[in-house]
């Protein structure tokens, strides 16, 4: 115990604000009412760079000597750690060498290069950088600046803790700390724990980046031999035995997370302060979801941090993409239905007033089709009610929405080639998007053509666009052609995809002839 008051003294006199904002303490009103919670948001992400990591790297750079700084500074990051290591030698004038995972978001090197850090990427994780971290301090002699392990970083981080009980000084139930090397949580909970033991800080990892929850369990700090590297500030293979030791100490639980839960919580994040948060910067409030669904708590003060919003652009499309599974506010369902003409129309009618998000069929059995269903929901209990509804009215239907094949391919994959629509057309229409829009337009579908391909999905814009396939036999192609300027006139314009070569190859009979 005398050792984790030492860190007490260490966070009191820690240099972090030569650089570092005390950052505010956000009530977040919407995720509040969701989780029926008091929910209060420390916004790290609002650093000089965008990171909490800031604090611990100047924290352990100031205390250098003069001489120190001369031989430079070198690091090992997967990205936050490196920004708060180059712009503390940008203040401290000293040059800094970053050693990065190939796999690290390119906003986070190009932030670390405009401060004038040298960049070398290496591995794909942060372990594998570690080990070209060594190499280079064997070969210019430059100073280790680690992203965790070492007290000075863990006293820097802590402060966080401090600012919190400053800034709170009420009853809180608990504190969610998103856990890589463990490093923040070792210094949140030091600090927490020693002067408010009352309050729970909780640590959260990745449901596949886990080495900290499996270190505690096994007793000793273990090596994971694979991480998953969506929430890469945290993908760390080989937790600090300095950390291991307070968080074993110090915290009272570890949550898990998928990767669907920490899309949600970045959605959250966004909702309640405009910002787009990193996975790992939104990992506490995912964990934070968990908790509260896990043990049923309400009216309760809890506090997330949010540790950093370095976010690479390539990865908004899928977290938007699973965003809405992973708060529940969107289910993935398999619905079957006769294919005879009329059974779509009467499918779209049995969801009713619910907002639907995707929904996808192609032909392929003479008899009943298969469609893919993406419906707005409000949690789980809502799903039930909708595949009650769907049985009642005589439609089989399965939830896919954690079938992680659903999730990933099939989704973007229902289609393919049917050698028993030789007379199909193919085409895409648009039309204004709006609650009942959709129904709408099946209504003006209504037609003695067998619908065979079906596939619309929302993308939150002002028109919705919907690919349809239909079967014309020749002694129709006249009465479609009447039926095509029908639906133009009520305002669904059309473009003919049929000769399409993205159609004929991936869709069409053509290809099967060929």
């Amino acid at each position: 115990m005398q050792k984790h008051h030492e860190y007490l003294q260490r966070i009191l006199l820690s240099r972090v604000y030569d650089v570092a904002v005390e950052t505010p303490l956000e009530k977040a009103v919407g995720i509040s009412r969701h989780v029926g919670n008091t929910v209060l948001l420390k916004r790290e992400d609002l650093q000089p760079v965008f990171s909490f990591k800031i604090r611990g790297a100047y924290n352990k750079m100031a205390q250098l000597s003069s001489q120190e700084l001369r031989r430079g500074v070198i690091a090992a990051s997967a990205g936050n750690h490196a920004q708060g290591v180059a712009l503390s030698a940008q203040r401290l004038n000293c040059e800094a060498t970053i050693v990065m995972p190939v796999t690290t978001p390119a906003i986070k090197v190009n932030a670390v290069r405009r401060l004038g850090g040298q960049v070398v990427l290496a591995g794909e994780s942060f372990s594998d950088a570690s080990k070209r971290t060594q190499e280079l301090i064997r070969q210019t002699g430059a100073i280790f600046i680690p992203p965790f392990e070492d007290p000075d970083v863990i006293a820097g981080q802590g402060t966080i803790g401090m600012e919190i009980l400053r800034q709170h000084a009420g009853p809180l139930h608990a504190v969610f700390v998103p856990i890589g090397g463990g490093g923040l949580a070792a210094g949140v909970a030091s600090y927490i724990k020693l002067l408010r033991p009352e309050i729970k800080v909780i640590g959260v990892e990745p449901i596949d980046s886990d080495a900290m929850r499996r270190s505690i369990e096994a007793g000793y700090p273990i090596t994971m031999q694979d991480v998953g590297l969506f929430a890469d500030g945290v993908a760390v293979k080989q937790v600090g035995e300095e950390t291991f030791a307070i968080c074993r100490d110090m915290l009272d639980s570890i949550v898990t997370v998928g990767t669907d839960a920490i899309c949600g919580a970045i959605k959250d994040v966004f909702e309640a302060t405009r910002i787009v948060a990193e996975p790992a910067g939104a990992l506490a409030l995912a964990g934070l979801k968990a908790y509260v669904q896990q043990t049923g708590i309400r009216d309760q003060e809890l506090v997330a941090i949010i540790s950093g919003a370095n976010m690479n652009f390539d990865r908004l499309a899928y977290v938007v993409d699973r965003s809405e599974l992973g708060a529940e506010r969107e289910a993935l369902l398999a619905v079957t239905i006769p294919d005879e003409v009329g059974s779509f129309r009467h499918f779209i009618s049995a969801i009713g007033n619910r907002s639907i998000s995707e929904l996808c069929t192609r032909s392929m059995d003479p008899v009943k089709a298969r469609v893919l269903l993406g419906i707005k929901v409000q949690g789980r209990n809502d799903v039930a009610e909708v595949l009650a509804d769907l049985k009642d009215k005589g439609f089989q239907a399965s939830d896919l929405s954690d079938n992680e094949l659903a999730k990933l391919h099939i989704r973007h994959m229902v289609g393919g080639n049917s050698p028993n629509l030789q007379d199909e057309r193919l085409l895409r229409f648009t039309f204004p998007e709006r609650p009942g829009a959709l129904l709408n337009f099946i209504d003006a579908m209504q037609t003695e053509f067998n619908i065979t391909l079906f596939q619309y999905r929302y993308h939150g814009a002002d028109f919705g666009r919907v690919l349809m396939g239909f079967t014309v036999p020749e002694t129709k192609r006249q009465a479609f052609e009447d039926f095509l300027v029908r639906v133009a006139n009520m305002g669904y314009a059309h473009i003919d995809e049929t000769n399409n070569p993205a159609y004929t190859m991936f869709l069409g009979w053509h290809n099967v002839q060929a």
